[in-house]
């Protein structure tokens, strides 16, 4: 078995699909664990001398060095010098992604920028039974602006009338959230002078909500009027929203809004919240069903969408 075969081999162990074949010195990006096809959240690097390599997945955390099976171990030179190759991958790869980022963030600025308010008449906000709640309309789809904690647009989420989603390629998510204004306070704003702060945003709020999806998020909003509500995207960004909220508002009260995919082995939106819930001090709250509720129903807005009579799934 050749190198090359061998490091395929341990990123496959790790369950991620690298591409079938690697050209020493060249990095590879590729979709992360559990990501669609267009994700580039995981990489790889074979060395130039074919003698080590790394990977990794930014959408986990995962980074991992390799080198091949030999029959003697690595002398402390080779050590060092197999240490410096990681280095110099991770450095590299870090300002790739950097500038990935900040590629994502411009673009972000421009369309929004160019956005109009969601019309309150459109079909998906009709479908979920929620207000715009300040949501941007890029050509023909909600147009969501997703901030960090340092008030900066770092990406966007748009979603078309039929409930279709997609986060802007190479945008940065991780410890990102989308705020949702109370429906009182939701106008729809280019914020050319910059994006309010999370503090800012939570200063009048008599608690704070996170929640996975937007419109989960505000149909709690509109529920809870008094209430400043984030969406996390997905499950897998509860636990680094949750933190980062903790960490600016201490004192805070936190309420984690989890989904309840009782359909899915391990029901990972529950195991997810309630995880965030635990490290961020927070509190755990999750749709109760009545037993004439189907079990295909995952989350606040779900439940809400039913009890009004409609049958909606996001």
């Amino acid at each position: 078995m050749n190198n090359h075969t061998s490091l395929l081999d341990a990123i496959h162990a790790t369950g991620l699909e690298p591409p079938p074949y690697l050209e020493p010195g060249k990095f590879y990006r590729f979709p992360g664990h559990d990501k669609g096809r267009s994700n580039r959240a995981a990489w790889c690097l074979l060395f130039e001398d074919g003698q080590g390599g790394c990977f990794g997945d930014w959408s986990t955390g995962l980074m991992e060095n390799w080198h091949p099976q030999r029959e003697k171990s690595l002398s402390d030179a080779e050590r060092a010098a197999l240490k410096a190759k990681v280095e110099r991958a991770r450095k590299r790869m870090q300002q790739e992604t950097h500038q990935r980022h900040q590629h994502a963030a411009d673009r972000a600025q421009r369309i929004w920028c160019h956005c109009r308010p969601t019309p309150a008449d459109y079909l998906y906000l009709l479908t979920k039974q929620i207000q715009p709640h300040g949501a941007g309309f890029y050509k023909g789809s909600i147009a969501l602006p997703v901030i960090d904690f340092n008030s900066q647009l770092t990406s966007m989420q748009f979603i078309t009338m039929t409930g279709e989603k997609l986060l802007l390629s190479g945008g940065r998510k991780q410890g990102c959230y989308i705020p949702i204004p109370a429906t009182q306070n939701a106008q729809f704003t280019h914020n050319l002078t910059g994006w309010p702060s999370f503090a800012d945003y939570a200063e009048s709020a008599q608690r704070i909500i996170i929640c996975e999806g937007w419109a989960t998020g505000c149909t709690l909003a509109e529920a809870e009027p008094d209430t400043f509500v984030v969406a996390a995207i997905d499950a897998g960004n509860l636990m680094a929203v949750a933190m980062q909220a903790r960490a600016c508002l201490p004192d805070a009260e936190i309420i984690i809004a989890g989904d309840d995919d009782r359909q899915t082995v391990g029901n990972p939106g529950t195991t997810k919240a309630r995880a965030a819930a635990v490290a961020a001090r927070a509190l755990l709250a999750l749709p109760e069903w009545p037993d004439s509720y189907p079990d295909h129903l995952t989350d606040f807005n779900d439940l809400a969408v039913w009890q009004a009579g409609g049958m909606c799934h996001e």
